[in-house]
C-alpha cells in the first residue's frame, strides 16, 4: 500500500516536474527577451515593481487561502466521499473571491499612484509613472490568476495535475509571444499585456479538466456551511501572515528603490535563477505529496503521514542542496550565458551573480518549507506556520536594514536567505512538538551525506568552469553555454558517483520520481 502511494506521488511529481521544467525554460526565454531589449534600467525596475500590488491582492485573497485552507477542507470532503458537500463549499469560496477581487481591483486602480509612491519613493519621475501604468495593467492578471488558483486547487484535490501544469507553461508562453509582437510599438508595456494574456490562458486551459471531473459550480454564498466556516477560521491567521509577508516585500522594494538603477532587476533575476530548483523539484514534490498528506491526516493514518513528510523533506534536500552549491560555484558563468547580450552588460552580470551567491545560501530552507508548510495545512493547522512565518519575516526586515548599508543589494539577498533557513528550522521544531517523532535522525543523517557529496561536487564544478575559461574565448556565446552545460554534466556525474558510494536511499526516491513518469510516457 505504501509503495502504491509512493508510486502515485512519484507519478504526480514527475508530471509536475516536467511541466515546471518547460515553464521555467519559457520563463528564462521571457527574461532573456526582456533584458536583451532593455538591459537592467528604470524600465525593467518598473516592470518588476509593477507586480507588487496585484500580486499582493492575489495572494491575500487566493494564494494563501488556497494553499492553507481551501485545499485541505475540500480534499477532506473528496477523500471521505462527500463531494456534493465539497462543491457547495467550493462554489461559495469562488463567488466570494470574485466579489472581493472586483472590489480590490477597483480600489487599486483608483489609488495606484499613491501606493506606488509609498513603495518606490526612490524612483525617478519617469520610472514612477511607468510603474503606475504597468501596475494598472497587471491588475487584470490578478483576476485571472485568482480563478486559476481556485481551479488548480480543485483539480489537485482530485489528483488531476496535467491541466494546471500545462497552464503554467502557457502563462510564460503568452508573455513571450505577446511581448515580442508588441515590444516595438509599446515597449515594456507589451510584456505587461503579455502577462495578462498568459494568466488568461492559464485559466482557460483548466476549464475542460474541470468539466471532466464533474464541475458542480453553483451561484451561491452559504456562509453558514460548516466547511465554509472552517475555511474562514483557518484563513484568518493566513491573512495576517500574508499581510506581514508582503509588508516585507514592500520594505524590500522601498529599500531597493534607493539603490542604483537596475539593482531591483538584478535582485529579481538572481532570485528567479535561485528559485528554479524550487519550482522544478521542491514544489513538484510538495504539490504531489499534499493530497496524500491531506488524505492520511483525514483518515488518522499518522504513521504513514510521518513517513510521507520524511520522504518529501529528504528528497527535496537531496535535490536542492547540490543545486545550491552548483549555483554558487557557477553563478557568474550561468548569468553570463543566460543574459549577457544586447543591452545586458558585464556590469549587469556581476551585479546579478553577486546577488545569486547570497540567495543560493537559503535555497534548501525555501525548498524544505514547501513540504513542511503543507504538512501543517494537511493537519488543518494554519496558525503555527503563519506564526513562524511572521517571526522570520520580522527577522528578514531587521536584517534588511542591518545589511543593506554594508552589502547593498547583496544584503537584501542575504537577509532573505537567513530568514528562509530560520523558517525551516522552526517548522521542523514545531512539527515534531505537534506530532512526535518525524524521523529527524534519518533526516539529519541524510542531510550530512548530501552536504558532503554536494561540497565535493562543487569543487569539481568550479575547477571545470575555470579550466574552460582559461582555454577558450569566454566572450563567445556558444563557449559560455558550453561551459555551463559541461560543468553541470560533470557535476551531475560526480554527485551521482558520490551518492552511490554513500548508498543514499534518497537517490532512488528522486530518480524514481522522474523515471516513473517518463516510462508512462
Amino acid at each position: 500500500m505504501v509503495k502504491q502511494k509512493q508510486g502515485g506521488i512519484a507519478h504526480a511529481a514527475g508530471l509536475i516536474m516536467i511541466a515546471m521544467i518547460l515553464s521555467r525554460i519559457f520563463g528564462y526565454v521571457r527574461d532573456v527577451v526582456i533584458y536583451t531589449h532593455f538591459g537592467q534600467d528604470f524600465r525593467t525596475d518598473a516592470y518588476n515593481a509593477a507586480f507588487s500590488i496585484p500580486d499582493f491582492l492575489y495572494y491575500l485573497l487566493v494564494g494563501g487561502a488556497l494553499s492553507s485552507a481551501f485545499i485541505p477542507v475540500f480534499s477532506s470532503y473528496v477523500a471521505t466521499g462527500k463531494e456534493e458537500e465539497g462543491w457547495q463549499v467550493a462554489s461559495t469560496i469562488i463567488n466570494l473571491v470574485i466579489i472581493l477581487m472586483f472590489i480590490g481591483i477597483g480600489l487599486g486602480l483608483i489609488y495606484t499612484p499613491f501606493l506606488i509612491k509609498l513603495l518606490v519613493p526612490g524612483f525617478t519621475e519617469e520610472g514612477f509613472w511607468l510603474t503606475v501604468l504597468l501596475t494598472r495593467v497587471m491588475f487584470a492578471q490578478s483576476f485571472f490568476m485568482a480563478l486559476n488558483g481556485i481551479s488548480q486547487g480543485i483539480l489537485h484535490s482530485y489528483k488531476h495535475f496535467f491541466a494546471p501544469a500545462l497552464g503554467s507553461v502557457l502563462y510564460n508562453l503568452g508573455i513571450i509571444v505577446i511581448g515580442i509582437i508588441l515590444v516595438d510599438k509599446l515597449g515594456i508595456l507589451g510584456f505587461s499585456l503579455g502577462v495578462v494574456m498568459g494568466a488568461m490562458l492559464n485559466f482557460i486551459v483548466q476549464i475542460p479538466a474541470l468539466l471532466k471531473i464533474g464541475l458542480r459550480y453553483k451561484p451561491i454564498i452559504n456562509l453558514r456551511h460548516p466547511g465554509v466556516k472552517k475555511i474562514l477560521v483557518l484563513i484568518l491567521p493566513v491573512l495576517i501572515g500574508l499581510s506581514v509577508t508582503h509588508f516585507n516585500l514592500f520594505v524590500n522594494q522601498y529599500l531597493g528603490s534607493s539603490l542604483p538603477q537596475g539593482m531591483i532587476s538584478a535582485l529579481r533575476a538572481a532570485q528567479r535563477i535561485m528559485q528554479l530548483p524550487i519550482g522544478v523539484f521542491a514544489i513538484a514534490v510538495a504539490l504531489a505529496v499534499f493530497p496524500t498528506l491531506t488524505g492520511q491526516a483525514a483518515r488518522k493514518e499518522m504513521k504513514e503521514f510521518k513517513s510521507t513528510i520524511s520522504m518529501g523533506v529528504r528528497t527535496v534536500v537531496f535535490i536542492t542542496l547540490p543545486a545550491a552549491v552548483g549555483l554558487i560555484a557557477l553563478r557568474e558563468p550561468i548569468v553570463r550565458a543566460m543574459f549577457q547580450q544586447g543591452q545586458f552588460t558585464v556590469a549587469n552580470t556581476e551585479a546579478t551573480a553577486s546577488a545569486l551567491l547570497f540567495y543560493s545560501l537559503g535555497l534548501i530552507g525555501y525548498s524544505a518549507q514547501q513540504v513542511l508548510n503543507r504538512a501543517f495545512y494537511a493537519l488543518q493547522d494554519t496558525k503555527t506556520p503563519v506564526t513562524i512565518g511572521i517571526i522570520t519575516i520580522v527577522l528578514n526586515i531587521i536584517l534588511n536594514f542591518m545589511l543593506i548599508e554594508p552589502l547593498g543589494h547583496r544584503g537584501l539577498a542575504l537577509a532573505y536567505s537567513l530568514a528562509g533557513l530560520a523558517n525551516m528550522v522552526l517548522l521542523l521544531y514545531y512539527l515534531r512538538n505537534k506530532i512526535g517523532n518525524i524521523d529527524g535522525k534519518n533526516m539529519l543523517y541524510s542531510f550530512t551525506k548530501t552536504l558532503l557529496a554536494s561540497l565535493l561536487m562543487g569543487v569539481v564544478v568550479f575547477y571545470t568552469a575555470q579550466l574552460i575559461e582559461f582555454n577558450f574565448d569566454i566572450q563567445n556565446k556558444l563557449v559560455q553555454i558550453g561551459e555551463v552545460l559541461l560543468a553541470i554534466a560533470v557535476g551531475g556525474l560526480t554527485y551521482s558517483i558520490l551518492v552511490t558510494a554513500l548508498k543514499m536511499q534518497e537517490a532512488s526516491m528522486a530518480w524514481g520520481i522522474l523515471m516513473r513518469r517518463l516510462r508512462r510516457k
